[in-house]
């Protein structure tokens, strides 16, 4: 089968290669992958970082969101079924330590991640454990179908917080950022700030997925505009997904007391904030790790069926042969949710 390789540790260095089709376990599925989506991650292990550096051990097909169909079912299998139209969690969890045994398998002790720790979803086919697929309704999307790891995100980071009929603040426009966006508008927030730094494109895309009013922390004081136009109040929840100190600092600036703050971003340093202020205004933080599994999947099926926008997010697709290009997209910023067609 053809996939896109890491090949070694360095800068770039990914390749659209033949390899065998993967071996299954007996719980395992192959997969036949019609769509898969690039994540911030695979342009850290694209980019080599330091993070990368310390986990990722080439060769490796990188990859981990997507969407497909079943094409062989191990003996060992269940339920799935050859044909069957399927997505997945790309966290397999271990089922036997503390967090998986008591309800949180999302932050699992000894989890692997597909694309990272095992083959991905960068191929024309890839191994899943059968526990983690998820079954499409047939006429989902491909484009919706592979996103569903990072709508998972940004879905947990929303629904963790009480953002129904609330003023929300969302710093970072990413993709799961701008997902978020557009989660908060179809369940209802009373008004959503989108604040992006000086991308242009995102936050034209800020727009289109919802926002009431998006802030370019370039040009305008994130703080004074969110205080001046809720009356001094400041938001009910601040959901931060850029990894950047200021924009944590502004969210705990803007927040109301009794507020919550939800964390999905990763920070490239320690941060340092006012805990005197978090205290007297008794509000609270959250981080979010992955998607709990499987309620998120659950809430995201919800969200389908009840006519959630997110087209605007998935703005490019490419041939998996030209992986490189995408990746280069990516990293300028002038795109949504990229996808490769294997």
């Amino acid at each position: 089968m053809r996939a896109a390789v890491k090949t070694k540790p360095a800068f770039g260095s990914i390749q659209v290669k033949k390899v065998d089709i993967p071996a299954i376990e007996p719980d395992e599925v192959l997969v036949k992958l019609k769509i898969a989506s690039i994540c911030g991650t695979d342009m850290h292990i694209y980019e080599w970082d330091a993070w990368s550096q310390k986990r990722i051990k080439p060769p490796l097909v990188q990859g981990h969101e997507w969407a497909g169909e079943v094409a062989e079912v191990g003996s060992a299998c269940t339920w799935a079924k050859v044909g069957d139209y399927v997505s997945g969690e790309g966290h397999i969890n271990c089922g036997h330590c503390y967090q998986c045994r008591t309800g949180n398998p999302h932050v699992c002790e000894n989890v692997t991640i597909l694309g990272i720790d095992r083959p991905g979803s960068f191929a024309e086919y890839m191994p899943v454990p059968e526990r983690n697929l998820i079954k499409n309704d047939a006429d989902l999307p491909l484009e919706y179908a592979t996103i569903q790891d990072p709508l998972g995100n940004a879905v947990y980071t929303v629904f963790n917080g009480d953002c129904v009929a609330r003023d929300v603040a969302i710093f970072g426009l990413g993709p799961i950022g701008l997902m978020a966006v557009a989660v908060c508008r179809h369940i209802g927030a009373k008004r959503i700030f989108a604040v992006g730094h000086k991308n242009e494109y995102r936050i034209r895309l800020a727009k289109k997925m919802g926002a009431d009013r998006v802030i370019k922390s370039s040009e305008e004081d994130p703080i004074e505009v969110i205080m001046d136009e809720t009356g001094g109040q400041g938001v009910d929840e601040a959901l931060e997904f850029s990894g950047g100190e200021d924009a944590l600092k502004q969210a705990l600036k803007v927040l109301k007391s009794a507020g919550h703050i939800q964390i999905l971003g990763f920070y490239a340093k320690p941060v340092t904030i006012d805990i005197d202020s978090l205290t007297t205004k008794g509000a609270s933080i959250h981080g979010i790790h992955g998607r709990r599994m499987f309620e998120d999947w659950y809430r995201m099926q919800g969200l389908f069926k009840s006519g959630i926008n997110l087209m605007p997010v998935i703005t490019h697709k490419f041939p998996l042969d030209d992986i490189a290009d995408a990746m280069e997209l990516m990293r300028s910023g002038d795109c949504g949710k990229v996808a490769l067609l294997p």
